[in-house]
């Protein structure tokens, strides 16, 4: 049995401050010296770099799409070792998950963790509806672990009415608000927030929430809720033993490259691998050494112009991929390797030249959500039939999109053929999620090792 502090910030609906509350929560436990961790429920990549900007350490995905309850709670206790409390942070609404069933929700999460849950409400233009509201969330399921709220975009005076309320009426604490701060607001793009290292006064607006925070939330009494999580039973996953000879894996980690879930990283470590940070903006040419190559996902047709201006760093990539190099290319990654990547306006820019044809943008979501991949030929993951659980989403499209996977939606019929792979290389739109398969994060390690005793 392990104790770790914890509380879950969620919300009714996306858009309702999640990650401005805990963000702000965060910063002010950081002040007290009190090292917390924090996790997000879910597969998003963007607000766990909030996270991490307030306290140095990379969040976890903590995601029942993607792993049974007992890795959940494994990667949860792996994650707050060493700190003082962890923040979960819910994704959309709290019950929002696959489809009507709400499979995978904060819920979920919050339920297989057994973690105390506190409802962000937006407090602008109501009174006892607010009471309602929270009434019905905590209510909604005799489970739902709901035990208090904070307000938000609320004044001093808005606050101590909807308090009482709130009290009177649902038995909920209430731990406090945030008010309106427009020089603290975190600016959005499709698909959520911009991520943090866009933005140039990010220590100020997170400083000025960890300030608020301070003032006008309860946390001394957030903390004791947190206290009160009951210890939970972690149990190890199996996985496959070290692949000797640690094989240095290159990973492009920079603005157009950020979108990488800490776990995966962390899994590659542990299967024997080291990983070697460089940046295909900056750099003139990949690390020496290496013996494999992680395009991650991101935002290069935000910089399409200097990627494709940097011509070493395409040459020195183009030369390792047509050797034989290992390779996982997941959606930016993906765009990157093609002949021609479109930026926003359409402009064509020159890219690496792996994959054939165009990326460019439509205009519109064209794929948003979890699949299972399943290998229709042998590759770098493993066999044919080896399965995966991914995440997609993108506004770009291909003309080369690959046919080498099926990628299936949970719940539902809808499936397509997508991505590319041979014995030497993953690469396609899905974001892989390795816990959910460690033996194909193993072949992986495995061909990188034996791509190096070959040279």
């Amino acid at each position: 049995m392990r104790a770790i502090p914890r509380i879950l910030i969620t919300a009714p609906v996306s858009g309702g401050g999640k990650t401005t509350v805990t963000c702000a929560v965060l910063g002010a436990l950081c002040r007290r010296g009190l090292d917390p961790v924090s996790c997000k429920c879910g597969p998003d990549y963007i607000d766990p770099m909030f996270h991490r900007k307030v306290t140095g350490i990379p969040a976890a995905n903590l995601d029942l799409f993607f792993t049974g309850p007992d890795t959940l709670r494994y990667l949860l206790a792996e994650s707050a070792e060493g700190c003082g409390l962890a923040v979960l942070e819910g994704a959309m609404g709290f019950y929002d998950g696959i489809g009507p069933s709400g499979t995978a929700s904060a819920y979920e999460v919050a339920r297989a963790t057994e973690t105390p849950v506190v409802l962000v409400l937006g407090g602008e233009g109501c009174s006892l509806s607010a009471a309602a509201v929270c009434k019905g969330m905590a209510e909604f399921r005799p489970d739902s672990g709901i035990r208090g709220v904070i307000l938000n975009h609320v004044g001093e005076a808005q606050y101590r009415r909807l308090r009482e309320m709130i009290e009177k009426e649902t038995g909920l604490a209430v731990y406090g608000y945030l008010p309106e701060m427009p020089e603290a607001a975190l600016e959005s793009r499709h698909l959520g927030l911009v991520t943090a290292g866009e933005i140039k006064n990010i220590k100020e607006k997170l400083a000025s929430l960890a300030e608020q925070a301070e003032r006008t939330i309860r946390m001394d009494a957030l903390i004791e809720l947190a206290d009160s999580a009951p210890e939970l039973e972690i149990r190890e996953p199996r996985l496959p033993d070290p692949v000797p000879g640690k094989p240095r894996i290159a990973v492009a980690r920079d603005n157009a490259f950020c979108f990488y879930y800490a776990e995966n990283l962390r899994l590659l470590e542990k299967l024997g691998a080291e990983l070697v940070a460089f940046s295909p903006l900056a750099d003139e040419r990949l690390p020496e050494g290496i013996s494999g190559l992680w395009l991650g996902g991101g935002y290069p047709e935000l910089h399409a112009e200097a990627l494709s201006g940097n011509t070493a760093m395409l040459a020195s990539i183009r030369e390792a991929v047509r050797s034989g190099m290992p390779l996982l290319a997941e959606c930016g990654g993906f765009l990157y390797l093609h002949d021609i990547l479109e930026d926003a306006e359409g402009r064509p820019f020159p890219m690496a030249g792996i994959f054939p044809g165009r990326a460019y943008p439509t205009g519109k979501l064209t794929r948003f959500g979890y699949v299972t991949l399943t290998a229709q030929r042998d590759g770098l993951l493993g066999p044919r039939g080896t399965a995966c659980p991914a995440h997609e989403f993108h506004y770009w499209e291909s003309e080369s999109p690959g046919e080498d996977f099926t990628a299936q939606r949970p719940q539902s019929a809808g499936h397509w053929p997508c991505g590319c792979t041979d014995v030497h290389s993953y690469a396609g739109f899905p974001h892989l999620y390795l816990y959910g398969n460690p033996e194909a994060a193993a072949a992986f390690v495995k061909a990188c090792a034996e791509w190096r005793q070959q040279k």
